[in-house]
């Protein structure tokens, strides 16, 4: 299915790659002197699609990724512990520092979770390296009555210290690996703790999406026996093939995605090659329940990382 928005500056064409999640955008040329009209037209369709990718991207650096993310919103710090290497706001993704294979929504152990990511290839490994993303929202439209009542008023403790840079591979001949050492501990040089609902109300659609992902460290007045068992339930509804989007990335791609409403996952098949991405993340605000309850900090203050 592919649908056609013609605006003042190209035709703008999206093909829906599934019927969850997920679309790809063509006649766009990403950066910062995007018109309006066009900015708006692919602002709707990640609202509708999740997440919608690009191709052929090859005049974006850095600062053009960052002048085309801020007409989508306010450019947070790259990250609330980990440095931006070159740019302040912009966060490369280098496998030699770790991969992000888990399932995770970005940065939920903060209150203030991002709103949006724009990814950009730049550089790839000769196979492998995939991306897949699940959409959240349609988990919870799916959950069989019974289990959305329960999750309604169900709340989870997230914290970086339970990121996905310490679920990596750090084995390597001779020992750990001193790259993948040094970032988890800048990972968790201050340590985060947000209690967030399981379910929440997206501030722009007023969908509701399950957030979750691999920062949750328990469930809310549960057992860890209990919190366990119900997260690889809500998990398995959220990561079903169905209600997932694999993207293949060639170089040139961009992917752009709504943390609200989504969970993703890089796919760790590339071996020991090379993959880079450049992220840059766009602030969001705090996550409220279905009875307009908002989110609470444990631990930590992330006023430095993005504003409210």
């Amino acid at each position: 299915m592919t649908v056609s928005v013609r605006t003042p500056a190209t035709d703008v064409s999206v093909v829906r790659l599934g019927s969850a999640i997920g679309a790809r955008v063509d006649g766009v040329t990403l950066g910062g002197d995007l018109d309006a009209d066009t900015v708006s037209a692919l602002r709707a369709a990640l609202l509708a699609h999740k997440v919608i990718f690009f191709r052929g991207q090859h005049h974006l650096d850095d600062a053009g990724q960052l002048a085309f993310a801020s007409l989508l919103g306010s450019p947070t710090l790259a990250h609330p512990t980990v440095r931006g290497r070159e740019d302040a706001n912009v966060l490369p993704i280098d496998s030699d520092y770790g991969k992000a294979n888990s399932w995770h929504t970005d940065v939920t152990f903060v209150d203030r979770v991002p709103a949006i990511s724009i990814l950009r290839a730049v550089r790839l490994p000769p196979y492998g390296g995939d991306t897949t993303w699940a959409n959240t929202v349609t988990a919870y439209e799916t959950l069989p009555p019974a289990l959305k009542a329960l999750v309604d008023n169900l709340w989870a403790v997230h914290t970086n210290a339970y990121d996905y840079a310490a679920n990596i591979d750090e084995l390597r001949i001779g020992g750990v690996d001193v790259k993948v050492e040094e970032y988890r501990k800048e990972f968790v040089s201050d340590l985060y703790e947000t209690e967030h609902p399981v379910v929440r109300v997206h501030p722009e659609t007023g969908e509701r999406a399950l957030l979750l992902g691999q920062f949750v460290k328990r469930l809310v007045g549960l057992t860890t026996s209990e919190s366990q068992a119900l997260f690889q339930v809500l998990q398995q509804r959220i990561t079903r093939l169905e209600n997932t989007v694999r993207w293949h990335w060639q170089d040139g791609d961009v992917a752009i995605w709504d943390n609200r409403a989504t969970q993703h996952y890089a796919v760790a098949d590339y071996d020991d090659q090379a993959r880079r991405m450049h992220r840059v993340t766009l602030a969001g605000d705090v996550p409220v329940s279905a009875d307009g309850t908002r989110s609470v900090v444990r631990v930590g203050d992330a006023s430095h990382y993005s504003a409210l």
